[in-house]
């Protein structure tokens, strides 16, 4: 008898019914509803092919328990699942065919032979299946090399790039602005800090302003009328005896402070409105244009393969120009998309303190602090849902459970991985995740509620499969 045959028959009824359940439910119980009673419907499906499939008892005991704890999932799901459901049953899709592959990689029953070829043949049948198996530790590892971490040609091609146009803007500035007071030039941020990952893509260019200490003063945030330890502002000083105009920066004052929109406004007519681009491309061998229209100082760059080598030139490199003021290990930026819509507000970065944290616990106990975080980094860039987690997100994660956990060795990667899966998910539930050196600050607060929905429901399918982030 065909039973093969007699069970597509029966799908295909089953699918029939599926279809005029999941059709009527829409209109019932809406998308959200619908969709959750379509995964639920998938799994029990899933569950009976199984038990069909299953060859000897053993494998139908562990192929349902497998199909119960997808009935457990769908079950626990979250409620306010909207745009995020199509990506679930994906996964489950997924995840059948992850099954049927290691099913494929299992050792196949090996009919009687004679001793000596058995003897022949020692090893065949060990090494096949050392192939097929790959722990967690192991995965991020690989995950680790091939896509989050950078070559070192890549990182110096872009940091070359970079410098060139640095020198070339700063030449420009010196002698169109000579009484300008800057400071040299640098490059800055992630790239330079070896925590960029995917690809080297964006850089970071600061820009450093001189002030007289005996007219100018920082104020922290907490002590202006914003009340926000992010923002903050940069007053005139002496003005009864050094009249405005004793100063450069004088001509960007608005209300008595240093505005941070002003100067953007400056550095985007003198720089971005002004520099002969096209000159500058054909002396660097590239093509270099402004991003004009948005709040950023920016730069797109599509580096010559002549000088830069033809894999660098299928990618465009983004650089910013941010002006900075310091003043001890306080660093203020003018990034008006942070700050808006206060026009004398100066962002304090945090990033600075935060690396330099990251990188003083790694040396202390040989950590694996910074590589957990451009794991993490690079999940979340390459997985849709999980973009809206920036970099400065995850390295304060990263600090907050580097209070609670000693252990950040190289074979403990793996458990810190998925310790700070469920962090997040913790911190998602409560709406917050408080900054590690301004607590005051929730860097959750800019999430919308579809946002906190699709990345909840991601992370929390990613703590019984953390697979699943490692594409």
């Amino acid at each position: 008898m065909n039973f093969q045959g007699s069970r597509k028959r029966g799908e295909d009824g089953i699918a029939m019914v599926v279809d005029f359940l999941l059709s009527n439910a829409r209109l019932v119980l809406g998308v959200g509803g619908a969709a959750l009673l379509g995964i639920a419907t998938l799994a029990v499906k899933r569950l009976i092919e199984r038990a069909g499939h299953a060859a000897d008892d053993e494998k139908v005991e562990q192929k349902m328990a497998e199909s119960w704890e997808e009935l457990s999932l769908v079950s626990a799901s979250p409620t306010l699942i909207r745009k995020g459901i199509e990506g679930v049953v994906m996964k489950h899709v997924a995840k059948g065919k992850r099954q049927q592959k290691a099913d494929l990689c299992q050792q196949p029953e090996e009919p009687e032979v004679p001793p000596l070829e058995k003897q022949s043949k020692p090893e065949s049948g060990p090494k096949r299946i050392q192939l097929c198996i790959v722990t967690l530790q192991e995965r991020l590892k690989q995950f680790y090399h091939t896509r989050a971490a950078l070559s070192q040609q890549e990182v110096e091609r872009a940091q070359s790039v970079a410098l060139d146009i640095c020198t070339e803007i700063q030449g420009f500035l010196h002698s169109r602005h000579p009484n300008m007071p800057l400071g040299e030039m640098h490059l800055g941020g992630s790239l330079l800090d070896d925590l960029q990952v995917v690809n080297a893509d964006h850089a970071c260019l600061l820009v450093p302003l001189h002030l007289e200490p005996s007219l100018w003063r920082l104020i922290p945030g907490e002590e202006t009328l914003l009340t926000h330890p992010l923002h903050w502002m940069v007053r005139r000083l002496n003005l009864e005896y050094f009249p405005r105009g004793r100063s450069y920066w004088d001509r960007y004052l608005v209300g008595g402070y240093l505005s941070a929109e002003a100067v953007v406004n400056m550095f985007s007519k003198v720089v971005m409105e002004t520099v002969n681009w096209p000159s500058i491309s054909s002396t660097l061998d590239c093509m270099v244009r402004p991003v004009l229209g948005g709040p950023e100082l920016r730069l797109e760059i599509w580096p010559g393969a002549e000088k830069y080598g033809t894999e660098s030139s299928n990618q465009s490199l983004f650089i910013s120009m941010l002006p900075v003021l310091t003043e001890g290990d306080v660093v203020l930026t003018a990034q008006l998309e942070l700050t808006s819509p206060w026009v004398n507000a100066w962002h304090l970065s945090l990033y600075p303190w935060e690396t330099q944290r990251l990188a003083q616990l790694d040396s202390v106990d040989d950590g694996c602090r910074r590589q957990t975080l451009k794991i993490l980094k690079a999940a979340c860039e390459l997985n849709p849902a999980l973009r809206p987690l920036k970099g400065a997100l995850l390295a304060n994660l990263i600090l907050h459970l580097s209070d609670s956990e000693i252990d950040w060795s190289e074979n403990s990667l793996d458990v810190r991985f998925q310790q700070c899966i469920t962090e997040l998910i913790g911190y998602l539930e409560q709406g917050a995740l408080h900054s590690y050196f301004k607590p005051a600050v929730n860097l959750l607060s800019g999430l919308s509620e579809d946002q906190v929905d699709q990345m909840g429901f991601m992370l929390y399918c990613a703590v019984s499969e953390p697979e699943i982030l490692l594409i």
